[in-house]
């Protein structure tokens, strides 16, 4: 049985178990789900009469079948927990979505690869910076167990009657109280993660502002990585490195990693870093961009890092014009000056009387 076989008797298994087991009134599509970073096939479960439903991933689901396991226990296992999450998930109020009043009380930020989502783009409201791309949610509900949200999309907006400027400028307002940045050193992260109390177990814990490395992210360090759209996010994290300038790593969605720019990393270095941790550590659909970042706390500019070294280098070659054109004219300040030469007076004409 091919992948489009196993799909559609998949769906109609479900939708059987679903009806004779658990007694429910379904309707089973399915379709494609396109979610930032990736798409997977689905097979989508709704109650009749329900805006609310569940997707199960399709792609999954035939790897089980791949790897040998029945039809029947597959379609059982994945109707299980279909009703499952039907039932147990958060009550909606699902006339809410309607109010835009009530929904932007619900607004947080994400950044994304602008190049990776360049299709799912053009459907969603966005704010390009460099080489990424703010989108907006609506965080319903957030658990241990894992969180419900929804992506804003351009008809969605349509419908509130508001414009992606609007929405942008409530994001801003919203998501800084609502998932407040959380920066702290790297140090302070590794001992939580081990368990460990004294930060100075790692001999990590002393080293000055300007010598460490901080993760940047949001309160449970899930999809945080949006913080660098904040409005204040640039100066809390230049205070916390001493109030100087910092490279930005793009971790993953999730967070953010600090470094300052303290003249001792070369950026091709940092890129050669974010590449093979994202190759080698991060999960495709969390990975936001193998580029770096800079951010100059004396001129206040945010820019992929190479577009750092090069007005760096600019500076530096009119710096050095500069200098040239000053000691060019101390030069000649300086110099002697020589005299002009004499002119002879002009001899008077006499009157004759």
């Amino acid at each position: 049985m091919d992948f489009e076989q196993f799909k559609e008797e998949m769906a109609k298994k479900i939708k059987e178990t679903l009806d004779s087991k658990y007694g429910m009134e379904t309707s089973v599509d399915v379709r494609t789900v396109e979610k930032m970073n990736e798409s997977y096939e689905a097979i989508t479960v709704k109650p009749d009469g329900s805006n609310i439903g569940v997707n199960l991933n399709v792609n999954e689901l035939f790897k089980e079948y791949e790897q040998g396991k029945s039809i029947d226990c597959i379609a059982s296992t994945a109707a299980e927990f279909a009703n499952r999450s039907l039932h147990s998930g958060p009550d909606f109020d699902i006339d809410s979505f309607n109010d835009y009043g009530k929904m932007k009380e619900k607004l947080t930020m994400e950044v994304v690869s602008s190049e990776r989502n360049a299709d799912l783009l053009q459907k969603v409201p966005h704010k390009d910076i460099e080489d990424m791309s703010v989108v907006y949610r609506f965080e319903l509900t957030q658990t241990d167990e894992g969180r419900t949200s929804v992506l804003v999309t351009n008809r969605m907006i349509e419908q509130y009657g508001i414009t992606a400027e609007q929405l942008h400028v409530d994001a801003l307002s919203n998501a800084q109280e609502f998932k407040p940045i959380v920066i702290e050193s790297m140090a302070n992260v590794l001992a939580k993660q081990m368990g460990i109390e004294d930060v100075d177990v790692l001999g990590l814990g002393n080293l000055p502002k300007e010598e460490q490395t901080y993760v940047a992210s949001v309160e449970g360090y899930v999809n945080g990585a949006g913080v660098i759209a904040y409005q204040d996010f640039m100066e809390k994290a230049s205070e916390r490195v001493g109030n100087s300038s910092f490279f930005i790593l793009p971790s993953s969605i999730h967070e953010l990693l600090i470094i300052p720019d303290n003249g001792k990393f070369d950026l091709q270095e940092l890129k050669n870093m974010v590449k093979e941790v994202n190759t080698t550590t991060v999960d495709p659909a969390d990975k936001l961009t193998d580029s770096v970042y800079h951010y100059d706390a004396k001129d206040k500019i945010f820019e992929l890092g190479e577009k750092f070294v090069e007005r760096q280098s600019t500076k530096e070659v009119k710096k050095s014009l500069s200098a040239e054109i000053k000691a060019k004219k101390e030069e000649i300040a300086k110099a002697p000056k020589k005299e002009a030469p004499g002119k002879e007076p002009k001899a008077k004409e006499g009157k004759v009387k």
